[in-house]
């Protein structure tokens, strides 16, 4: 009897607590469920946004492989218009710097891949975008913009492809014990297989094979290319007196 009147105790305090509190506990439970299917429309949203972009990105791909020049411009143009604060919008705006390659618009393709070196969210995407505009600045001629370009970030895995553009820039100056130098130095730090490996031996083997031959330690005199055969004999020093007449 007792457990059932502390029982009904409760539920009394209960009605009475609901009676006083209930339009704000009421109130709040619809804020709540609100806010819960607010989260599950802008989740289920933003889901579907992703993959759109995806679409249009793996679009695009396509578009550019397939030479149609008109549709990739169209579909960049689509990507940074409806997802532009989505990771495919800077994906988009690389496209477009390759695009401005293709047509020797090397202006826009370094205004284009500036601005997402300079204000992509993507870390990674940024090397790429410094590391491209070090390329275009060095097609146009203007090597020290690109030297500076790779120097003001600290290149992380992109380390190889940045020192063979270091050493792109050296044999542009003529400088080709810089360039080699740093060929060897991405070649040394390739493991990570972030460099077309075989196009660097190349680049190696042409300048090694155009280095000046070492110097013989002992006579002081470049070493010969290879083996002249043996000697002819020496000329006598004095010609001998004609034989007296019997």
């Amino acid at each position: 009897m007792e457990e059932y009147l502390s029982e009904r105790e409760r539920w009394e305090e209960l009605k009475q607590f609901l009676r006083v509190n209930g339009p704000s506990v009421i109130a709040t439970a619809a804020i709540v469920g609100v806010g819960i299917g607010g989260y599950q429309w802008w989740r289920a949203h933003s889901e579907q946004q992703a993959m759109e972009a995806a679409t249009k990105y793996e679009q695009l791909m396509k578009a550019y492989e397939a030479g149609d020049k008109a549709r990739s411009v169209a579909l960049i143009d689509e990507l940074q218009r409806d997802h532009s604060s989505s990771p495919y919008s800077d994906q988009a705006a690389l496209m477009a710097a390759r695009v401005h390659v293709d047509n020797n618009e090397l202006d826009a393709a370094a205004s284009t891949l500036r601005g997402v070196m300079e204000h992509s969210r993507d870390k990674q995407l940024q090397l790429v975008a410094r590391l491209r505009l070090a390329r275009v600045q060095l097609a146009q001629n203007r090597l020290d913009e690109a030297t500076r370009t790779l120097d003001a970030a600290q290149p992380g895995a992109f380390a190889p492809r940045f020192d063979e553009v270091r050493g792109d820039i050296a044999l542009a100056r003529g400088d080709k014990a810089a360039a080699l130098k740093a060929y060897q130095q991405a070649r040394q730090s390739s493991e990570n297989g972030v460099i077309d490996t075989e196009l660097l031996d190349l680049k190696i083997s042409d300048l090694a094979a155009a280095q000046p031959q070492p110097i013989a330690a002992s006579t002081g005199k470049a070493a010969p290319a290879e083996d002249a055969g043996p000697a002819a004999p020496a000329a006598p020093a004095t010609t001998p007196p004609p034989a007296k007449a019997p």
